[in-house]
């Protein structure tokens, strides 16, 4: 049976999801936060949290937005196949729906029409649109804002096969070794793995947004997940870069199949925000 769906359903949801994602902590965000506090093993990285936490307080009492950088709106829309959407084009819809979010919000703009002439397009659009159809009669959206001070630090290795799972591992680290405080500690560390160039990005991109406390259901990849955490945590980074044994709050990893001459890796970081919200339509 197919089902309509408006697109002007579509705008209204991302709007309100817009100004949800930079104004709350997501659940499992926010248990991670504080059992981060609770196992922290340095004074100064315990203080840190702790003022972390009384920021997202503040920002939940008062609505006002959890970090200044109120990102870049990157969107992924599942599409069931049994869906017929009435109305604009999905993308203006989609677009319509982030420059009513941060319009109306009140969010800072951060996006520019040229990435080299920079002027500011003065609603945050267009947004990064990531479209998959699959079957069912629903969409599901995903609203991640991403801020730039962790994309920045975000990094693509095309390794060669022989470099393996311990190349892997490397890649990992010295993307988190390289991003340091830059990435707003502690962070979450979405790693995408297989795939092309630009597939292990998406994949990497994906990862953020899947819950903190869900390891990946592929055993050896689980084990790596705990494993990078592990070795993460150990680096001293810590709380806002100034030290401890918390780094990261999780390592999620996301694979694909790929070609017999490569290995691409990407590490995407985010800083401790990882701002997403999920809306079934």
């Amino acid at each position: 049976m197919i089902r309509t769906v408006k697109t002007e359903e579509i705008a209204r949801n991302i709007k309100e999801m817009c100004i949800e994602a930079n104004h709350y902590l997501s659940k499992d965000m926010d248990t991670a936060m504080k059992k981060a506090v609770q196992t922290e093993e340095s004074e100064l990285g315990k203080k840190i949290l702790n003022q972390l936490q009384d920021n997202l307080k503040i920002a939940d009492t008062e609505t006002i937005p959890i970090c200044q950088d109120t990102g870049m709106a990157v969107i992924f829309l599942e599409i069931g196949q049994d869906v017929h959407l009435e109305g604009e084009a999905i993308e203006d819809a989609v677009n319509e729906g982030v420059r009513q979010g941060y319009t109306e919000g009140f969010l800072r703009k951060s996006v520019v029409k040229d990435p080299i002439i920079r002027e500011n397009t003065k609603d945050n659009t267009p947004a990064v649109i990531h479209y998959s159809i699959v079957p069912g009669e629903k969409i599901k959206i995903t609203m991640a804002p991403k801020g730039f001070g962790s994309e920045n630090m975000s990094r693509v290795f095309m390794l060669k096969p022989a470099d393996g799972i311990e190349g892997v591992k490397n890649a990992i680290l010295t993307a988190v070794k390289d991003a340091g405080p830059n990435a707003c500690p502690p962070m979450v560390v979405g790693v995408g793995i297989g795939g092309t160039f630009e597939k292990c990005a998406i994949l990497a991109k994906k990862a953020l947004t899947r819950s903190v406390d869900e390891h990946s259901e592929i055993p050896y990849i689980k084990e790596l997940e705990e494993e990078m955490l592990n070795q993460i945590n150990r680096l001293g980074i810590g709380p806002g870069g100034l030290g401890g044994t918390t780094t990261a709050l999780a390592v999620n990893i996301n694979t694909y199949p790929t070609h017999i001459a490569g290995l691409p890796v990407a590490v995407n970081i985010c800083c401790h925000v990882n701002r997403h919200v999920v809306r079934i339509v």
